[in-house]
């Protein structure tokens, strides 16, 4: 499933994550792969609930009460997995970093932002204060924020909400990991600074030379920054490819939802959107066949949709879908299906 042509950094292969619950077991993520190289933005789309988070937060080995029911992390060949939690705090942070959705519960509001900054550079490295302090001015500047110094020595609640986003960058940034995490980072900010703070992302991935792996429902987003796409419902991937491939190229009828659902710039005064009907399924008991067909318009049902269950595969070279009539989508066009009335 590789797309990138830079170093290979991250490959999960059949990852499936479970919550027990007292309602049952909730399969959060179930049998997703993917590769992230060197120097690209790999992004992670799909709605609420569809195992973006968890499947991020995973490698990490963040998410109390999970299990990890079968498949492997491999990070520069190394299964994560098989690491204890002493050795996983060596890769957070100095390897792989985490940017948080909230900026504001991502800070300590009783420790100066520099402090903080500084403290992810003395548990990873042998620095003295002051040369912690001084590296996160340095962080600080780096992300654009004005007079460095003097912030650095500020606390959280005297941050603007785009700053308080900069000043979590800097921190994720300060040891130079290889891979950022970003879980929706633009999530309550309005247009100007989104587009400050995905500018500061790009710039950093370049200055360290990174990847990043983004988790958003922000289509636009991915869009603009994207190298790779993969979608998520219901716990599983369900298209993944370039991202001129999945937005201009769609091969599975939840991609091509999620894009008619949006807005255009070109449409007209009656152009009308159209929406997904109902809801996402119950992780604990999905639908039998394709989990997405109970809202498919295209699904056939009685048929093949309700049926059987779908496979993950390439449809044009590295351009993956995991519908059952994914080869029959053309240019994003209707498929050539018999749709029940």
């Amino acid at each position: 499933m590789t797309i990138g042509s830079g170093e290979l950094l991250l490959s999960v292969r059949d990852l499936s994550v479970v919550f027990d619950t007292d309602d049952g077991l909730v399969r959060a993520v179930d049998a997703v792969s993917f590769d992230i190289h060197r120097g690209e933005v790999f992004s992670v789309v799909g709605e609420s609930g569809s195992g973006k988070s968890v499947t991020a937060m995973s490698i990490l080995q963040l998410i109390p009460d999970s299990r990890v029911a079968g498949g492997e992390i491999l990070w520069k060949g190394a299964d994560l997995l098989q690491r204890t939690e002493d050795q996983m705090r060596s890769v957070r942070g100095a390897e792989i970093a985490m940017i948080f959705q909230d900026p504001l519960t991502a800070l300590n509001p009783v420790h100066t932002v520099g402090r903080q900054i500084a403290e992810m550079a003395r548990i990873h490295e042998t620095i003295t204060k002051k040369q912690a302090f001084n590296r996160s001015v340095e962080m600080l500047d780096l992300v654009g924020i004005p007079e460095p110094d003097k912030r650095a020595s500020m606390y959280p609640h005297e941050f603007s909400g785009g700053m308080r986003q900069r000043a979590v960058i800097a921190m994720a940034i300060t040891c130079k990991p290889s891979l950022l995490i970003a879980d929706e980072p633009t999530t309550a900010l309005d247009v100007t600074v989104q587009a400050q703070v995905l500018e500061v992302l790009l710039e950093i991935k370049d200055e360290i030379d990174s990847a990043i792996m983004l988790i958003t429902h922000d289509l636009g987003v991915v869009a603009g920054i994207s190298d790779q796409v993969m979608v998520m419902y219901a716990g599983q991937q369900v298209e993944q490819g370039t991202v001129d491939d999945v937005f201009y190229r769609p091969m599975h009828p939840y991609t091509l939802g999620l894009l008619e659902s949006l807005p255009r710039l070109d449409a007209t005064d009656d152009t009308e959107l159209v929406p997904i009907p109902g809801s996402p399924p119950s992780l604990i008991n999905r639908p039998s066949g394709c989990p997405f067909h109970p809202r498919c318009r295209h699904a056939q049902a009685p048929g093949r949709c309700d049926t059987e269950a779908t496979e993950f595969r390439s449809i044009a070279g590295a351009h993956f879908s995991a519908c059952h009539f994914a080869e029959q989508f053309i240019g994003g066009s209707t498929p050539a299906i018999e749709t029940p009335s």
